[in-house]
């Protein structure tokens, strides 16, 4: 494969899934960690990228509030917002997990609607600031540098004191066999504790996203009650979902 196909592999990689380990893309494209660390290097200096310890990330991923421009597959997760936003009601409390899906479901969110939000990604907690009416309350704990997210034992006791009537979550893998899947143990275990802490659980994802597994399972798709991506509930890529217990939006 030439430089420029792995790079793009690279980015295409980063930019779906927020930030990818330097071990995965080497498996992938069955190169040596050393050529994938080189293609990071080099997409880290063309400010394509950020190179972070065993791996990479999107640019976006940390931005507070990126350009849309810089949002991969930005209209596709606005398709995806316009339809979760039809869930939220009145006096609602919400529990939202990061990630630029969730932070575009809060740039549609209802400026006239009073309701509670709480979140453990800095990211949503502040561009939620921008609503007045809404009730902000950010989960702190040990924040990861990169994806500005907040984890520990601090997050999950707090979140065993909660009873949310929503949930949106956000997701790196998901599979219709092996469910949500991510490669942080420590995120794994901030989400479990959110799904347990909410009467309805919605998961927010792209459909690029769909037939992805990582090292360490959230939950299975049995613990969600539904799905919403881009695409009709109807669509053939959807068809291994559709026969779950899971509503498809």
């Amino acid at each position: 494969m030439l430089k420029e196909e792995r790079q793009k592999y690279i980015l295409d990689q980063v930019h779906l899934h927020n930030r990818v380990l330097l071990t995965d893309l080497s498996e992938h494209l069955s190169v040596s960690i050393d050529t994938v660390r080189r293609d990071v290097k080099e997409l880290d200096k063309e400010k394509k990228l950020r190179k972070v310890h065993g791996g990479a990330t999107s640019i976006g991923f940390l931005t507070a509030s990126p350009n849309d421009a810089s949002i991969y597959l930005h209209g596709k997760k606005i398709v995806i917002a316009e339809k979760a936003v039809h869930l939220i009601r009145e006096g609602m409390v919400l529990l939202m997990s990061g990630g630029t899906t969730n932070l575009e479901v809060v740039k549609l969110f209802p400026r006239k609607l009073q309701f509670t939000v709480i979140t453990p990604s800095l990211h949503v907690a502040l561009q939620l600031m921008e609503f007045p009416l809404i009730e902000v309350i950010f989960l702190g704990g040990k924040l990861l540098h990169d994806a500005k997210f907040a984890i520990g034992g601090t997050v999950i006791h707090a979140l065993r004191d909660i009873r949310a009537d929503l949930c949106f979550l956000g997701t790196g893998y998901v599979d219709p066999n092996h469910g949500l899947t991510e490669f942080d143990w420590e995120v794994v275990q901030v989400k479990r504790a959110m799904l347990q802490s909410a009467r309805q659980t919605v998961l927010l994802t792209v459909s690029d996203k769909l037939y992805s597994v990582q090292r360490y399972k959230t939950c299975a798709l049995g613990e969600v009650q539904t799905l919403i991506t881009e695409l009709s509930p109807q669509d053939p890529l959807l068809k291994d979902f559709q026969g779950l217990s899971l509503q498809l939006m």
